[in-house]
């Protein structure tokens, strides 16, 4: 008899992202979000946006940056999902959240999401979290709202024209503001 293999998120390890990780990081975030190694996941915009998703600057940016951490996920030291947090004020920001396809469904994703808001909690006292999300994502919303974040109806405009983001194939893509109490 075999050994069933290990859960998705057993010896995981949390870090900050340093310089070092930035290639890794594009590459994960790319494969979570774009092309047709995205569509092993569920997280996929393949069809809704071609092109990149970041690029190392975008993700250096996030890096380096004054109240930002780039939280980093590795299990047997490799990278296997990342989000940023960041603190604005009250509340922070959750974003550029990706966990590599391969382990998509398996309840990485809320482990993480957990680890974050403590995270946010604890190193700046907020009491909310924010996040945007492209408004058609219904099925990642719904995942979302299943772990308490609340639709707003708060839209801001997709950056069309800007391909650092993507090239849309679709006009009517905007961002949702999605904000969950971290009491």
């Amino acid at each position: 008899m075999t050994a069933a293999p290990p859960p998705a998120t057993d010896g995981l390890s949390f870090r900050d992202a340093t310089e070092a990780d930035v290639d890794a990081l594009v590459a994960l975030i790319e494969s979570a979000y774009r092309g047709d190694d995205s569509r092993v996941g569920w997280t996929t915009e393949a069809d809704i946006l071609q092109g990149q998703r970041t690029d190392p600057q975008g993700v250096l940016d996030v890096v380096k940056a004054a109240d930002s951490r780039l939280l980093t996920v590795e299990r047997d030291g490799a990278v296997v999902a990342c989000c940023q947090l960041e603190h604005r004020g009250d509340h922070a920001y959750f974003g550029m959240f990706a966990v590599s396809p391969a382990l998509q469904g398996a309840g990485l994703g809320k482990v993480i999401i957990t680890e974050a808001e403590g995270a946010a909690r604890t190193a700046w006292g907020v009491r909310e979290m924010h996040m945007t999300v492209i408004s058609v994502r219904e099925e990642l919303i719904a995942w979302y709202e299943r772990r308490g974040y609340r639709r707003t109806g708060e839209m801001s405009p997709f950056p069309y024209g800007d391909e650092r983001f993507g090239i849309p194939q679709r006009t009517d893509l905007q961002f949702e503001l999605l904000v969950k109490p971290l009491v």
